[in-house]
């Protein structure tokens, strides 16, 4: 097998320069939602020392004074950018699995015999660049894993080319000079206990006891060696599983204190969770939702939260939305400046394989009622449940909103 990892460099950040030729070599940075921290950087803005995660307004004076741009997200906008990369990497390779917005695996196999993969890396990288402007790493290898390891290996490298193969003739090189908190899959807490037992790098892990590391640990970590070792033991997803988890959260643009304040951007995201929910024909038995404080400040600090399991899955936002404003007056506690608060929909199923409860009255009307308000929202109505105050979503505090040159037509770039 040969797999190829095709990943988008600063990938939000390179969004917004594509349209802001004038931005060229200067150091530009990504904000969250109601820009709270950095999420993107370009290579500029990195060699600037800005750290990923770190809130904003602890290095916006510095920042801005050494020249650099900022930005707000822009979600809708990178999102169609991602869907014309995606595109172009079908048509190139049709057995493709989109692993991320700026990430995607193509299963080469058949092409390695007909070409030179490095060529055509670089072929894949100078048509994305030339159709899309957004520039791509590809790094290939004979199995997942392996791909990831040199995509690390490209960063650490700096190569001029941005393409990398590892094989039979460099694997032993790659895997000693890559850190074991690098390998695909191994978090924080993993490498920790890793590191207590003297495996430090990528080689070390792939010549440990299968057997042992699987007892000590799980299969996850059984099939992370057989991968770096060159077997491969996790397919390609061509068509992605359904999610088994949810989640829709935002910090808010001020913090608030009373329960009444929180109500509509609960209900709001309540409602985009089972919109969601819906278009992935899914319906979850278990709704949670939290509120917090922010941790940077110096008031009371706080989080709460609280579940509900449904008596039979549902996708139905009018029952999600009771089920969430009571459990929001249960945990709600006064004394606090809440700065964020979000739900998270669990153990998702689809609809097709949903049991129902004997002893329930079942609905008969919820699923076409869901189903025209989302038709008709699709089509740019404005409907909406009472509890959500007329909007869809909360007021964000964006200052630094890039237009939306490719999904708005009143927002399309000029050219003079």
């Amino acid at each position: 097998m040969t797999i190829a990892l095709v990943d988008c460099e600063s990938f939000y950040a390179s969004c917004e320069t594509v349209f802001r030729p004038d931005l060229k070599g200067k150091p530009v940075v990504v904000l969250s939602n109601n820009d709270g921290c950095v999420i993107a950087r370009s290579i500029e803005a990195k060699q600037l020392g800005v750290a990923m995660g770190i809130p904003w307004f602890k290095i916006r004076e510095d920042y801005l004074k050494k020249g650099g741009i900022v930005f707000s997200s822009n979600y809708a906008f990178y999102g169609d950018m991602s869907s014309r990369v995606m595109s172009i990497l079908r048509s190139l390779c049709p057995k493709m699995e989109c692993y991320s917005i700026d990430e995607a695996f193509l299963d080469m196999t058949d092409l390695a015999s007909h070409y030179d993969l490095y060529e055509f890396g670089c072929y894949i990288r100078s048509v994305t660049k030339q159709w899309v402007g957004i520039p791509v790493r590809i790094a290939i290898g004979p199995t997942k894993t392996l791909a990831k390891v040199a995509a690390y290996q490209i960063k650490r490298r700096d190569l001029p080319s941005k393409v990398m193969i590892i094989d039979s003739h460099n694997r032993i090189d790659m895997l000693r000079s890559t850190p074991i908190r690098e390998i695909w899959g191994i978090g924080s807490r993993l490498s920790h206990h890793l590191h207590g037992m003297g495996i430090d790098n990528a080689y070390a892990l792939a010549n440990s006891n299968i057997a042992t590391m699987r007892k000590r640990f799980s299969v996850v970590i059984e099939r992370m060696i057989r991968e770096l070792n060159g077997e491969p033991c996790i397919g390609l997803e061509e068509s992605p599983s359904p999610r088994k988890q949810i989640i829709v959260s935002r910090s808010l643009r001020s913090p608030i204190t009373r329960v009444e304040e929180a109500r509509m951007p609960l209900s709001n995201f309540v409602a985009r969770a089972a919109e969601k929910l819906r278009s992935e024909y899914q319906h979850c038995q278990r709704m949670s939702i939290f509120i917090r404080t922010n941790r940077f400040s110096n008031h009371r600090q706080a989080y709460i939260a609280d579940q509900q399991t449904f008596p039979v899955p549902t996708n139905d936002s009018r029952l999600m939305l009771r089920t969430a404003n009571g459990m929001l007056n249960k945990i709600f506690r006064k004394g606090y400046r809440y700065s964020k608060l979000g739900v998270i929909l669990d153990d998702c199923t689809l609809v097709s394989s949903v049991q129902g409860d004997l002893f329930l009255a079942q609905d008969t009307h919820a699923s076409k009622l869901m189903q025209s308000i989302d038709q008709m929202n699709q089509k740019g109505a404005r409907i909406f449940f009472a509890s959500q105050h007329g909007t869809f979503s909360y007021p964000r505090n964006q200052q630094q909103v890039s237009q939306r040159y490719t999904t708005c037509w009143e927002e399309l770039p000029t050219v003079s």
